[in-house]
Formats: C-alpha cells, sequence, structure tokens
C-alpha cells in the first residue's frame, strides 16, 4: 500500500502544476461529460458525476465549464462522442499497468499507448490481462493539520474504513466502495476537511524494481498519464522511497 499511496500523492502534486492545468481541465471535462451521458445531469443522484465535479472543484476549475460539460455529456448543447475504455499490460521489470482512458477514437488512443508500452520496454496485454491483480477501493486523504490522529482513526474506523495510515503531510483513507460515502459524510459531520477523495484500484501483490528499470517504468507511467486520452493509471510496484521521491522534485 505504501508504493501506491506515494505514487498516489505525486501524481496529485503534478496534476496541480500551474504547467498542465490545461491539460488537466481538458481530461476532467471528459469525464464530467461521459458521467453525465452515463447517468444523467443531476450529481446527488450520479455518484461518478458527483465524484468527477468534486475533482473539478479541487483543481479550480470554473462553475460554468462544469455545468457547460454536463449540458455538453447529456447532449443539450452537443459535443463529442466520448466513451470509456480500459487497457492493461505489463511494463518494465513485469510491474501490471492497468488504464481508463476516454476518448473519441478508440483506434487512435490505443495505437498511441501501445506506441508507448513498446517505447519504454513494456508490453500492452488483452482484456483481463492485468485487471485481477487489481482491487477498486475508496481513497481519502485529510491534512494533518486538520485533525489529530487518534480523533480522525475513531471516527473512520466507526464509519466502515478498512484502513487508515499516517504519511509525511497527510492521512490516508482507504475504504470499501460500498462505504467510501458513507466515511465522507463521517468525516463532514465532523467537521474535517477532505483534501482529495476518488476510487481506486489497489494491487493486490507488487512487484519490486530498481535502477534503471524503475526509471524506465516511471518514465513511462509519466507518459501515459500526460496522454490526453488517459485519465487513470494504476500499477503494482514496489521501489526504492529516494526514486519516488526524486521525481516528485
Amino acid at each position: 500500500m505504501s508504493g501506491h499511496s506515494k505514487w498516489h500523492s505525486i501524481k496529485h502534486k503534478k496534476m496541480a502544476t500551474d504547467q498542465k492545468r490545461g491539460k488537466i481541465f481538458t481530461k476532467l471535462i471528459k469525464e464530467i461529460m461521459v458521467a453525465a451521458k452515463a447517468g444523467g445531469p443531476n450529481p446527488e443522484s450520479n455518484a461518478r458525476l458527483r465524484l468527477a465535479i468534486e475533482k473539478a472543484k479541487e483543481y479550480n476549475m470554473p462553475n460554468d465549464n462544469i455545468q457547460r460539460a454536463i449540458k455538453k455529456g447529456t447532449g443539450e448543447e452537443g459535443g463529442m462522442n466520448y466513451e470509456t475504455v480500459y487497457y492493461e499490460g505489463y511494463g518494465p521489470g513485469g510491474v501490471a499497468i492497468y488504464m481508463e482512458a476516454v476518448t473519441d477514437n478508440k483506434n487512435r488512443t490505443a495505437s498511441e499507448i501501445r506506441s508507448l508500452f513498446t517505447r519504454h520496454n513494456g508490453n500492452l496485454g488483452g482484456q483481463g490481462s492485468v485487471a485481477w491483480i487489481f482491487e477498486r477501493k475508496g481513497f481519502i486523504t485529510v491534512k494533518k493539520d486538520k485533525c489529530s490522529e487518534d480523533k480522525l482513526l475513531e471516527i473512520v474506523l466507526e464509519s466502515g474504513a478498512e484502513d487508515m495510515s499516517a504519511e509525511k503531510d497527510v492521512y490516508e483513507i482507504t475504504t470499501s466502495p460500498e462505504n467510501f460515502e458513507k466515511v465522507k459524510k463521517a468525516l463532514e459531520e465532523n467537521n474535517i476537511e477532505i483534501e482529495s477523495s476518488s476510487f481506486t484500484l489497489i494491487p493486490k501483490n507488487t512487484v519490486k524494481v530498481e535502477g534503471k528499470t524503475a526509471e524506465q517504468l516511471l518514465r513511462l507511467l509519466d507518459e501515459l498519464e500526460d496522454n490526453e486520452d488517459v485519465q487513470n493509471v494504476y500499477a503494482n510496484f514496489d521501489m526504492p522511497d529516494e526514486i519516488l521521491e526524486g521525481i516528485s522534485k
């Protein structure tokens, strides 16, 4: 879990950089459109849309942009015909990689992702090749200055969380998908500010990588994350902290 949480934190920081904000907004708008198309325009009854809107607000997306994306998704204002697709493969060192993408051209996206895997000594696999390695979980972070560890632990465990860990600047809370909203509600009722919340995929097992293999893997993951169609990338690697910390600076 520690490798996953460090990578999650690094991705969160990287997404927040100003130089990538335009690309972030594009990805967030796509997710809002797909969520609205699939489950309707009301976030109260559409959990996927609600999470997409919350994430957009984390990155200070204007409300006008959010509402326009919802209307495009439902067809009220037209828009691209986006759909969610999944890709699976193995990266350097035999690390399993699972990706979620939103695209209007599956052939183009598949070709781009396959090219990235080939360039970085990986292999794009078929459906089901690595999906079994990951479990869907709710993932919530709370900054350490928002609550004491003992109080937070009591609240989240009583509300159904599976685990909580203390990292450098934040507490990280893991839940089952079924208890995700319940834990969030408990935090809100106790006036504890949530830094970020999302569903994620956590690996059941990990593969240790280091040295040049680890660096090559991180280059592949970074380029996959940077692809405009790729929404999320998950991998089951375990690597030395100094390598991970080095790319976050």
